[in-house]
């Protein structure tokens, strides 16, 4: 397909080049040979026939990525790719819109970062959503609902981290901290119901309460064994 592209003096020619005089690659993954085709593109004057062999040329630039997989996105790519090679001075029938030269010198827009520090870092910045989203609704009983959950996974947090055991008041009152004073619940409530109750109990002493049973099970039986035997 390469040879209906290139003709026999560019080819000769070729083999005559050095590194030291070559123009420097524009897309090196598409290496020196599509780039000089790209030239010759450009020297063909009738506009027909520079369109027919672009259509070629985007083919084999095609083979040379053959694990790319063949969508909308990717054909543009490879037009797009032509042009920047082209310098984009090349005028063809593209099936797509022509890319600007600007994009070459556009710079990709920064990143935001979140600055605003958390106040409660044990709680963590998840907190801080969950409460925003608490303020937003107006049904008391979901609002309430809301305090409830947050209340209950503040307590939870705060336990994974700390061997204290965290007075509801204190939740409470950061939950009331972080939104504001927009979020409360009545204390007595919370403590009558045990509302703020962890989400998450500690494993370790139900598994060592476990152990200890089917051990003390076994020592059973043993003694049991044993008594028959003295029988």
């Amino acid at each position: 397909m390469a040879n209906t592209l290139i003709p026999a003096s560019a080819s000769k020619q070729h083999y005559m080049d050095y590194n030291t005089s070559l123009s420097p690659l524009i897309l090196k993954e598409y290496g020196r040979n599509i780039q000089k085709l790209v030239g010759f593109l450009r020297t063909i004057e009738d506009k027909e026939k520079r369109t027919q062999y672009a259509h070629t040329l985007v083919e084999l630039m095609k083979q040379i990525a053959p694990t790319v997989k063949e969508t909308n996105e990717t054909n543009q790519k490879l037009w797009d790719d032509m042009f920047i090679m082209a310098g984009f001075e090349l005028e063809v029938d593209s099936p797509y819109p022509i890319p600007e030269k600007e994009i070459l010198d556009k710079k990709p827009d920064r990143v935001g970062y979140v600055n605003n520090r958390i106040k409660y870092r044990h709680y963590g910045r998840n907190i801080e959503l969950l409460v925003n989203e608490a303020i937003k609704k107006e049904d008391p009983q979901e609002r309430e609902d809301a305090i409830v959950y947050i209340g209950k996974l503040m307590k939870s947090f705060y336990s994974s981290w700390n061997k204290e055991v965290i007075d509801d008041e204190v939740i409470l009152n950061n939950i009331q901290s972080i939104s504001g004073g927009a979020l409360s619940i009545d204390l007595e409530k919370v403590r009558e119901g045990n509302l703020f109750e962890r989400l998450y109990k500690d494993r370790k002493k139900s598994n060592n309460n476990n152990n200890n049973r089917s051990q003390g099970g076994k020592h059973d039986n043993r003694k049991g064994g044993r008594n028959r035997r003295r029988r």
